[in-house]
Order: structure tokens, then sequence, then C-alpha cells
């Protein structure tokens, strides 16, 4: 057919053949991949590339290294950090990315150079620790990159305006290729009551830089996951850095209360709020 025969309404836009789902009004409130439509029997060819980046964004959030120099500039950079810096570079037994995911069991424990620095540190300090605070890249060294540095500035701000508690803190460490339980190491070595570990979590489609936040009592190696706190999806898409660390200092506070973490230790840092608001209306009282 030649160009002088075609019709103008014979001209179609790629939307013109995608199928609009009823769920796509609900896209606004999730990052979940609903309500996407489709083109015959196939998706939507965007729908198709979006999710290629994501998945693309999740493997190099696992495979690219942590860059401790752009990090400790990061922490740096922060005011309120500079009483915990330098800060311990550190590493775990593993030799290699490789390694790491093949051998979860290598992330979990710092190598022996690292273990006795800690030693040595403490042992000629004397200082008395009552958090160590470990910042670990584990499967996603881009959620350390973006939230480390602002979440701890929060943290750090609500741990020194406590009224209740003087927070004695070790300097921060910061481990490569390392899992949750390396906190423990730290812990141990640094003799600290407790310690909270912020770790890269394991990549999704819609989220490749969630943190996750683990808080264990009485640190020491061989401890079992059931002994621990998690906080996870830290990150402004989930759950922001004020949020967190008001969940954070509220654990902590109340397992240096009863001396404990894990299955025994609650969150109920939105029942105390709630508590607040409705004390404080039924306190409202009307007069004419």
């Amino acid at each position: 057919m030649s160009q002088n025969n075609v019709s103008p309404d014979s001209t179609h836009t790629v939307e013109t053949f995608v199928h609009h789902d009823p769920w796509e009004k609900l896209r606004q409130f999730t990052n979940a991949r609903i309500g996407i439509g489709r083109v015959g029997t196939s998706i939507p060819t965007s729908e198709l590339l979006r999710f290629q980046l994501s998945h693309a964004q999740a493997i190099d959030a696992v495979h690219v290294p942590l860059d401790t120099r752009e990090l400790c500039a990061q922490l740096e950079s922060e005011p309120r950090l500079h009483s915990y810096l330098p800060a311990f570079e550190l590493h775990s037994e593993v030799q290699n990315r490789m390694e790491y995911l093949q051998r979860p069991d290598y992330g979990r424990r710092l190598n022996e150079a690292s273990f006795y620095q800690l030693q040595q540190y403490h042992q000629q300090s004397a200082d008395h620790f009552d958090l160590a605070i470990v910042i670990a890249d584990g499967l996603s060294s881009y959620a350390i990159s973006h939230h480390a540095a602002p979440f701890l500035t929060h943290l750090i701000r609500q741990l020194h305006d406590d009224p209740e508690k003087e927070w004695h803190i070790a300097p921060l460490c910061i481990v490569k290729q390392g899992r949750v339980a390396i906190g423990d190491d730290v812990g141990e070595a640094l003799n600290a009551k407790e310690v909270l570990v912020l770790v890269g979590e394991r990549p999704g489609l819609s989220s490749p830089d969630s943190m996750g936040l683990y808080l264990t009592w009485h640190p020491h190696r061989g401890m079992e996951d059931s002994l621990r706190n998690c906080i996870s999806n830290v990150r402004p898409e989930g759950l922001d850095y004020q949020r967190a660390a008001h969940k954070c200092l509220y654990l902590l506070k109340e397992s240096h209360r009863i001396r404990l973490t894990g299955v025994g230790l609650k969150d109920r840092s939105e029942d105390k709020e709630l508590e607040a608001r409705t004390t404080q209306a039924f306190c409202l009282v009307h007069t004419q």
C-alpha cells in the first residue's frame, strides 16, 4: 500500500494494543508488579524492559563490591558520627565473592587478623561498651552505600537524646564479605553488651537496596539466629530512617532492661505510641 493510500485512522500507538488491567489503578500504592496489562498473550514491552532492568539491578547489588572509601567519606561527613571514627575496616574469612555465595559459614566469622585487631584495641582501651555497631555489605552493597550513613545519623541522635541512659558506643566496624553473624565475633572481641549489625539484604525485583538491622544481646561466637531481633527493609521506599531508628532504639532499651534479645523480646514500639495517643485523647476534657 502506498503512503498516499494510508488513512490517518490506520495509524496506531503502542498503547492502542495494550489491554489494560482493572487493577492498574492500584499500582500507585505498591511497587509490586500488578495490573501490568497484556498484549495478546504476552506482557507489554515496557513492562518486560522494566523487569529486565530490575533483574539487572538485583544482580549488580549482589556482585558490585562495597566501596569502603566512599562509605567512610559518607560517615565522616556526618558530624554526629565523628566520635566513633575512624572506623575499623575488617574482613571475614571469605576470599572472594564467589566463595561468599557458596560458603555462608565463612562470611559469619572474622578472619584472624581482624579478630586480633579488635581484641588488641579492647585490651588497650579497657573500655566497657554498651553497644557495638557493625556495617556489613551482605547481599547488597547498594543498601549499605545508600542507607547506612543517613540511618546511623538518625539513630545516634536518638541515642544521644535518650534521657534514661548515657550510651557508651564502640568505634564503628565495617566488614567486607560479612553476614549477620559476623556481629557475634565483633561483639565478643570488643566485649560489648550488645551488637547492632547493618547488613545488605537479599535484593528483590522491587528492592535492590534494602538494608536490614539485627540486634544481639551478649554477642559471642556460635549464637543461634533465634537470639536476634530483626528490623527489615530500611530504605525511604520501605521503613524510613526515622521510624527505623525509633524501632531500633526501643529494642535496644528493652534488651538492656530485660537483658536478652530474640524470641523473648517483642517490638511493641507502635503499641507504646498508640497508648500515648489514647491517653492524650482521654485527658482532653470538653468544658463549657
